[in-house]
């Protein structure tokens, strides 16, 4: 399952992807962890000191191989150079799959020992000084999105994304690759501001959202939660001792998060299983197909000189029965 999480700066989003991970990760659950948001927060959550997380390879550098390696013998993607964040897969497409070996994987992830086990940990890559004044933040995130579409994933792995912050991920079709979206929002008005935005833009595209509400104190922050948001809320978080020691550098094991903290994470995990349910790849390849043509439209084909709708191969719907390894 693809898991997001998203919600404004500050509200937690990164904290809160970072325990679940955990959590998924002690319940035995393979899970590969993107930072998409690139200020790079993810790693340090995860518990990766400066010297590791500098050493992250940034998904962006490596564009060229992603491409290289997902064109495959795909006979409608003509050259490597012609491919663009939302290029969708066609028959000879290489895919990823959460559990295998890939050039991808060993160009840009890497392992992280937690508590209770392993995960990958991929990375957008942060700004740059030569990225000042010429590039956009959805440059970065490009690798994550072409990633997403070529990504056959089943019910019980997990690909947890950590977003950028406020509502910019609308800004391509990635918001729509996901079977649940967590938007993380304190109990305040700028808290939920963000919630009314995904809302708003996910209605139309089938998101599934659901509110965690944090930094939550008291009975007062939940009825202000639920006023705004409604069936939407679907867990609250409160204080805890345990992510303040991790915020400082010094987390105690995993097994000693808070009772009622660990039973929220549960929940998420509830939530995001139950989601599976109602995966239609369908739909999800058809969206791939909107945006990669309103993206063609506006910028792809003039940026690559040629015509990227040809790339789409119309007899091709993503799905798990295409998720056995391939060789490389």
């Amino acid at each position: 399952m693809k898991i997001a999480f998203v919600g404004k700066g500050g509200s937690g989003k990164t904290t809160l992807s970072s325990l679940f991970i955990r959590h998924l990760t002690a319940n035995e659950a393979p899970v590969v962890a993107v930072d998409a948001d690139i200020n790079q927060h993810l790693g340090a959550a995860l518990g990766l000191g400066d010297a590791e997380i500098a050493t992250l390879p940034a998904m962006g550098a490596h564009l060229p191989l992603i491409k290289d390696y997902l064109r495959g013998t795909n006979p409608r993607i003509t050259s490597a150079e012609t491919m663009i964040k939302t290029t969708p897969p066609g028959e000879g497409s290489r895919l990823l799959r959460v559990s295998e070996d890939n050039p991808v994987y060993e160009a840009c992830a890497r392992p992280v020992m937690l508590d209770d086990g392993e995960i990958r940990l991929m990375a957008t890559g942060s700004f740059t000084e030569s990225d000042l004044g010429v590039a956009c933040y959805h440059s970065k995130v490009g690798a994550v999105e072409l990633c997403l579409n070529h990504l056959v994933d089943g019910p019980e792995e997990f690909v947890v994304v950590d977003m950028t912050a406020g509502s910019d991920s609308f800004a391509s079709g990635m918001f729509t690759r996901f079977d649940m979206t967590f938007l993380v929002a304190e109990p305040t008005r700028k808290g939920v501001s963000v919630y009314r935005q995904y809302k708003e833009y996910a209605r139309d595209f089938g998101v599934a959202l659901k509110v965690v509400g944090n930094k939550v104190q008291s009975r007062d922050d939940v009825d202000f939660l639920r006023e705004e948001v409604g069936e939407d809320l679907l867990v609250t978080v409160g204080h805890s001792d345990w992510v303040r020691a991790m915020e400082k550098g010094r987390p105690a094991r995993f097994e000693l998060l808070e009772a009622e903290n660990r039973c929220a994470l549960q929940t998420l995990q509830d939530a995001a299983e139950d989601s599976y349910e109602n995966r239609d790849w369908e739909r999800y390849t058809r969206q791939m197909v909107h945006f990669h043509l309103r993206n063609a439209e506006s910028w792809g084909n003039a940026k690559t000189g040629a015509d990227l709708a040809a790339q789409i191969d119309p007899g091709f719907v993503l799905n798990e029965s295409l998720a056995v390894p391939q060789p490389y």
